[in-house]
């Protein structure tokens, strides 16, 4: 990634974005015709105002990334959300540069914990396999029955209910320090 963009640790200050960043998410999703769970910008705000999203702005003030992760089963594990580039930054390096951000982050605040992910694309599937992230069935993600709720706007969950949280379309990833 060059230096037109800057990625930092979302705050306050950032909460002009998210109204956008959410358009983005169900837009990208509309046009790859996949499922993803919609956020509120309330929810994106929220997550700023934790200190648990990084963004990525250009050097002009144009937003261009963000991601966030959330803590789950007590701290055991921890799930990188969110992963959305907005189309014209695309191709720069920024999603794997704000997803490497999210990982030390995580791993930096829960040395122990798993991290994982779920994603319905290619680009995400690659980097998280560079950060040695397993594909894993969603069965084995998580214990926590409030991750699953996030997951009851999107419209593929009617396979997610049929499958007692097992399998759906998206592809589970996760990252166990145990395995290092």
């Amino acid at each position: 990634m060059n230096t037109e963009f800057k990625i930092e640790i979302a705050s306050i200050k950032h909460k002009k974005y998210a109204e956008l960043i959410c358009q983005t998410m169900e837009t990208s999703a509309l046009v790859r015709g996949t499922g993803i769970s919609k956020r509120l910008p309330e929810d994106i705000l929220h997550k700023m105002e934790e200190g648990k999203a990084f963004i990525a702005t250009h050097r002009n003030g144009d937003w261009a990334g963000f991601g966030y992760f959330e803590v789950w089963d007590n701290g055991k594990s921890i799930s990188n959300s969110g992963l959305i580039v907005a189309p014209h930054y695309r191709n720069k390096g920024i999603a794997e540069a704000l997803k490497r951000k999210l990982f030390r982050r995580c791993r930096q605040l829960f040395p122990d914990a798993k991290i994982f992910s779920i994603t319905t694309t290619k680009t995400v599937m690659k980097i998280n396999s560079r950060l040695g992230f397993k594909p894993m069935p969603f069965g084995e993600l998580t214990a926590d029955t409030q991750y699953w709720k996030g997951c009851q706007s999107c419209c593929n969950y009617d396979i997610l209910q049929r499958t007692n949280c097992k399998f759906c379309l998206c592809t589970g990833m996760v990252f166990d320090p145990a395995e290092i």
